[in-house]
């Protein structure tokens, strides 16, 4: 078969075969370029800053390591500085957060994915919007005056106090439902359906198939947004901070008021403290603290996501 001379292939030069260069496209690329860069140093730039002033208020000769990581006491008026009480609280609200939003999440993404009508998902996805486009303080006063006279009148008022880390951790639960609900979900529509069609042709049911093939074949989405949603109830402030209380508590009930890591730095930024005080630098001890505690989270996370990650062809 002969090629034809005059046609456009034997007549491209090998200039005109190379990729040509577009402006548009080279400036986009630089300029997402530009915005990971930024959002790296941004990063390293609070990393420094946290150390830095963490590192005056360990080198205070009223400060030490061990009474930092062992001590169930945080006064510092008297020069105690135990981390326990705080983190304790914040775990308490945290804990509670998780038990509301992960089930209620978990079972909203499901039926969203898997059996909601197009009507139904059209009355749903608003009204977890709108949850998630309420001011935090809103919430506070919510579980201020709601949240905590409803476990009044179930517990007592004996056992309840006014303010309290249940309460707190209940609504905070509500605040980072729509988190898990959208992240999970995003995760079950992302299986094949052709896993479905395999599962309904083996004659298992709806739920089945939802229970014991979508859900394990999505873990690995749903594990980064429960702990995604963990993250954003560890950082929680404003809930916490007129909710839960507003001394160091070291307690494990529930129902007794109690400081969290936030709701500490809120009150103490807000008062009138010298600035390089003792005081005043255990803001970005506490600070530290709570960014180890996060980007442990984020290091767990991703190891189980690419443990559990599922690759389809």
């Amino acid at each position: 078969m002969s090629v034809n001379s005059d046609s456009p292939v034997s007549t491209l030069a090998p200039d005109e075969l190379r990729k040509r260069r577009r402006l548009g496209e080279n400036a986009i690329q630089s300029f997402l370029f530009f915005c990971g860069v930024v959002s790296i140093l941004t990063t390293i730039g609070i990393v420094i800053v946290l150390g830095r002033e963490s590192l005056r208020f360990f080198a205070s000769p009223d400060v030490t390591l061990i009474e930092f990581f062992t001590s169930i006491k945080w006064q510092p008026v008297i020069k105690d500085f135990g981390i326990w009480p705080l983190v304790s609280a914040t775990l308490m609200t945290t804990t509670f957060a998780m038990l509301v939003a992960l089930p209620l999440g978990l079972g909203v993404a499901i039926y969203l994915s898997e059996y909601a009508s197009q009507r139904a998902r059209g009355v749903l996805k608003p009204v977890l919007e709108v949850l998630a486009g309420i001011p935090t303080v809103v919430y506070g006063y919510f579980a201020l005056t709601f949240m905590t006279p409803l476990l009044r009148s179930i517990f007592g008022n004996g056992i309840v106090e006014i303010y309290n880390t249940a309460s707190a951790g209940l609504v905070m639960g509500i605040l980072i439902l729509p988190l898990v609900t959208s992240m999970s979900e995003d995760a079950l529509s992302a299986v094949p359906q052709s896993l479905r069609a395999a599962a309904y042709g083996l004659g298992a049911t709806k739920l089945e198939t939802a229970v014991k093939v979508v859900l394990p074949a999505a873990l690995s989405g749903i594990t980064a947004a429960f702990v995604v949603a963990l993250s954003r109830a560890i950082g929680e402030t404003m809930i916490v901070a007129i909710a839960a209380g507003a001394g160091p508590n070291f307690t494990l009930n529930p129902f007794e008021a109690a400081e969290t890591m936030t709701g500490h730095i809120v009150r103490i930024s807000g008062g009138d403290i010298s600035y390089d005080s003792i005081d005043y630098n255990s803001i970005f001890a506490i600070g530290l603290m709570l960014f180890l505690i996060t980007l442990t989270l984020n290091i767990v996370s991703r190891r189980i996501v690419r443990r559990f990650r599922e690759v389809y062809e």
